[in-house]
């Protein structure tokens, strides 16, 4: 019988999706409401991310409009976006709140550059700790078939640590070409 490596995989993609999401809030000088997504606004006594309280555009390529349903929250929003130390400059007005993205000095693209860096290196802790819970689990088969087992783990291994690199060559691109 062959060592199944499916619960294995669907962790290397995990990591694979959080590399993803974390690049997804790195603003590469172009407006995305994804950069939004990890604030939390209070509204009525609770946090609320800011999709559940506010209808979010892109305006122009550097702008993001922020549209509450209930405008008593534009404060609040405001508040909770500069808050968030994202770098972005913010407007309000009587309608919601615009989020302007900065243009993207050399320098500001080399700190994001090595902040993607870092982000890549947990993201490769994590699967060789992942690899290494493996390893372990295997230990009790036979000799032959911990073997195959150990070749095919490293296999997928390889192959999310190239998915891995393949994420951050594209968000670099993204922004140092923007």
């Amino acid at each position: 019988m062959a060592y199944n490596t499916t619960n294995f995989k669907s962790e290397l993609k995990k990591v694979e999706e959080w590399l993803s999401k974390e690049y997804g809030s790195v603003h590469t000088g172009r407006a995305t409401p994804m950069i939004l997504d990890s604030i939390n606004v209070e509204s009525y006594g609770t946090y609320m991310p800011i999709k559940n309280v506010a209808s979010v555009s892109i305006e122009d390529s550097k702008t993001l409009r922020i549209s509450p349903w209930d405008k008593s929250q534009i404060k609040g929003i405001e508040s909770a976006i500069a808050s968030a130390n994202l770098g972005l400059s913010i407007v309000s007005d009587s309608d919601g709140v615009r989020a302007i993205f900065p243009m993207l000095t050399t320098e500001n693209r080399s700190k994001l550059v090595k902040i993607l860096k870092e982000k890549l290196e947990d993201a490769r802790i994590s699967v060789r700790q992942e690899r290494q819970v493996e390893i372990e689990n295997i230990s009790d088969l036979p000799e032959d078939e911990a073997k195959r087992a150990k070749e095919e783990i490293q296999k997928a291994v390889d192959e999310a640590n190239q998915n891995l690199e393949a994420i951050f060559s594209k968000k670099e691109t993204d922004l140092m070409n923007n």
